[in-house]
């Protein structure tokens, strides 16, 4: 088959589903608009944007990056048998219903919440099919399920671990939740490495790392390889489960989340994963005491990358 990835590729994580997909023999092209770099001509330009943002609810860069993709498609050139767009809730709607005229198909995937992220509402139905790891999305947008996946995978590692705990997330407004889930694990001796992007560098609190430049993955994923468990501190409005739990599951860690919704879905094991509290978060020690007790094979591999294709792209 002859099948396009277009996503906002800011972490690198969507190029694992172009290389599995080019593994088992289909012609992929990955159209990464996370690349793409929009400048204003002119000071004009951004009152311009206001005004279309507040009156119009549209946004110049959303339009360039539908423009670009357009024209990478047809530099393309063959018409493709199926789209995958993630997050074209970056997209301006009029580009992604045109994108429809250079595929048989074309399948949208959102992994944020149409309650922190409204334009999913907008462009939602400009798809063939749609998928949302959101469950109420699914409901209110007529999508289909689908969660995020495993894009690392490491499940023999016998490596030391030089902390109990180990979480990175820029600053927002889950800070003051993190502060309290790091006076618990101060006050157990629990052993943790909590680090926070404040890129206008203005924190202070002593026990949390700050940091005002983006850290490759690969830095990342060496303090998550040294860790024992992960902690995932999940958004306001948002249920869908992040990729810390699917880094934990692909790296056979274990999690720590304010997420109460894993409790619903077939991996969850009390063994492997904490749910707390972000109000009164409670993290006894005896949880560090037992070993990651692996998952049964057969719903470990419906969260790989190959798992996520048969379930979103029907292909086997």
């Amino acid at each position: 088959m002859r099948i396009t990835l277009v996503s906002f590729d800011n972490w690198g994580l969507n190029e694992g589903i172009a290389t599995v997909l080019k593994q088992e023999g289909h012609t992929v092209n990955h159209i990464d608009f996370n690349s793409f770099v929009y400048k204003y001509p002119n000071p004009l330009y951004k009152i311009y944007n206001f005004v279309l943002k507040f009156f119009f609810k549209k946004n110049i860069k959303n339009i360039y990056y539908g423009k670009e993709i357009i024209n990478r498609l047809k530099q393309i050139g063959k018409k493709q048998d199926l789209i995958l767009t993630i997050k074209g809730d970056f997209i301006d709607k009029k580009y992604l219903k045109e994108l429809k005229n250079y595929t048989n198909k074309s399948i949208g995937f959102f992994n944020d919440s149409a309650t922190r992220c409204p334009k999913i509402n907008r462009v939602a139905s400009s798809f063939d099919q749609g998928f949302s790891f959101e469950k109420d999305d699914c409901a209110k947008l007529n999508l289909k399920f689908a969660s995020n996946w495993i894009y690392k995978e490491n499940r023999n590692s016998s490596k030391p671990f030089d902390y109990q705990v180990f979480n990175i997330s820029s600053k927002d407004k889950r800070l003051p939740v993190i502060s309290k889930i790091v006076s618990e694990l101060k006050s157990k001796d629990i052993k943790y490495k909590i680090m926070v992007l404040d890129k206008n560098h203005n924190s202070t609190e002593n026990d949390i790392e700050f940091f005002s430049k983006k850290i490759s993955l690969n830095e990342i994923s060496k303090y998550i390889e040294k860790s024992k468990a992960l902690l995932d501190v999940n958004r306001e409005g948002q249920l869908g489960l992040t990729f810390r739990i699917f880094e934990s599951i692909g790296l056979e860690k274990k999690l720590i989340t304010t997420n109460p919704d894993i409790v619903n879905y077939d991996f969850y094991n009390p063994n492997n994963i904490l749910v707390i509290d972000e109000e009164n978060p409670v993290i006894p020690v005896s949880f560090f005491e037992s070993d990651y007790e692996k998952l049964p094979e057969e719903i470990y591999k419906k969260y790989t990358i190959k798992g996520w294709i048969e379930n979103v792209l029907a292909i086997k």
